[in-house]
């Protein structure tokens, strides 16, 4: 018979635990500010709110829930009240701080969710461990404001871990940059003056926008916009909206990008429809001390000269002609080589446009009345002159009797 107590033998019958060492536990109970775990021990093991967590408002209850399993660490064996007091939070931060100083080791890329925006940066847990990424290592560019990236998993690598310190510093922008420069590569690589390709607007400025073509950016400058005139690229084009463009250089980094494509010049048919002594029409776009710029159409533009705005003398154009306005004038020359149109209002000054020309067919009968009269009368001055004609004869026949009888 064995010479142990009923006590003795009970508690030989449970497992024998250390601090510092970890358990695996089930929930027996939940309270607001407590976790109740049975740890496998004759004793129940107990994890304040403290314990899990750093949030001092939160009600357990919400996060932890009966016959849920977890790993703690044992912190006391015996609190005085033949209690286990246990950590979840410190277990978790030791297995967070193991993996980031793998991660950090490897160079290896982490995601993890940015739980807090703060002045200086964000910070992001990973299994628990919170890891700070400075402002100035958020991105490769500028970010004023960090907010919307409250809430969203990011990629980052270690680049210092310092647990002791409490020092574990995350870098985003190192990744953005060499991926940035691996599809500028690829990028460089694939595309040539005279192509054509897909773009979104990143920033538009006064003398034009730059274009993200997806590992560099290129300059749509604002002369080669369009085949007209642009005068302020932010009423053409925003951020974000998307281009279809044609390479017209590549200059080491640098690309030139244009909408002005060949089979859209307007020049092309030009020389038919803005042909010498055509009349033609157009508004008048711009205006400077010596003539008017005419717009016939998107991207060409003839020039009316001061000297041939009218017959009677113009100082200056603005005198006479309203930035805006329609006109008609007449092509005076041509020259498709140059891109130049001259025009004249003057030649055409007295002329009556044909759509305010009344047709025949339609001229009221009384015009008709009135000028039938003019016809009767044609006859008349013509029998007027054939009784001169015949009065002149009848002398010259007189004086010739006259001679012969002398």
């Amino acid at each position: 018979m064995s010479d142990l107590s009923f006590e003795q033998m009970l508690d030989e019958s449970f497992k024998t635990i250390h601090n510092g060492e970890v358990v695996e536990g089930t929930v027996i109970d939940v309270k607001e500010d407590e976790i109740i775990l049975n740890i496998g021990y004759k004793a129940d093991g107990i994890i304040t709110r403290s314990e899990y967590t750093n949030d001092s408002g939160v009600d357990l209850r919400e996060l932890v829930h009966v016959n849920d399993k977890m790993d703690a660490k044992v912190l006391k064996v015996n609190d005085g009240d033949g209690q286990v007091v246990l950590t979840y939070k410190r277990l978790a931060a030791e297995k967070g701080n193991k993996r980031l100083e793998e991660a950090f080791n490897s160079q290896e890329i982490l995601t993890a969710p940015v739980v807090q925006v703060l002045k200086g940066g964000l910070s992001a847990v990973v299994e628990g461990t919170r890891v700070f990424i400075p402002a100035s290592l958020v991105s490769d560019t500028y970010e004023k404001n960090l907010e919307k990236y409250n809430g969203q998993e990011i990629e980052f690598i270690i680049t210092e871990f310092n647990p002791r310190r409490r020092r574990i510093i995350g870098d985003r922008k190192q990744i953005l940059v060499a991926r940035k420069a691996q599809m500028q590569k690829e990028l460089f690589e694939r595309i040539q003056p005279g192509d054509v390709v897909d773009g979104v607007v990143k920033n538009v400025t006064d003398f034009g926008a730059f274009v993200d073509l997806g590992g560099a950016d290129g300059l749509l400058h604002i002369s080669e916009m369009s085949w007209g005139h642009v005068e302020n690229p932010k009423k053409v084009f925003k951020v974000g909206q998307k281009l279809t463009v044609l390479i017209k250089d590549i200059n080491g980094s640098k690309i030139a990008l244009s909408l002005k494509f060949a089979d859209q010049n307007p020049w092309i048919n030009a020389e038919e429809k803005y042909a010498k002594d055509s009349i033609v029409e157009g508004r008048v776009a711009r205006m400077t001390d010596f003539g008017a710029f005419i717009e016939l159409e998107p991207g060409i533009d003839a020039l009316l000269h001061v000297s041939q705005i009218s017959r009677t003398h113009v100082d200056k154009p603005s005198d006479i002609l309203k930035v805006g306005q329609m006109i008609e004038a007449k092509v005076v020359d041509f020259n498709g080589e140059d891109h130049k149109i001259s025009l004249s209002m003057k030649a055409i000054e007295n002329r009556v446009p044909a759509r305010e020309a009344v047709p025949v067919e339609e001229a009221p009968e009384a015009e008709a009345i009135e000028e039938a009269p003019a016809e009767t009368e044609a006859p008349a001055v013509n029998e007027a002159e054939g009784a001169a004609e015949t009065e002149a004869t009848a002398a010259e026949e007189a004086e010739s009797a006259a001679e012969t009888e002398a």
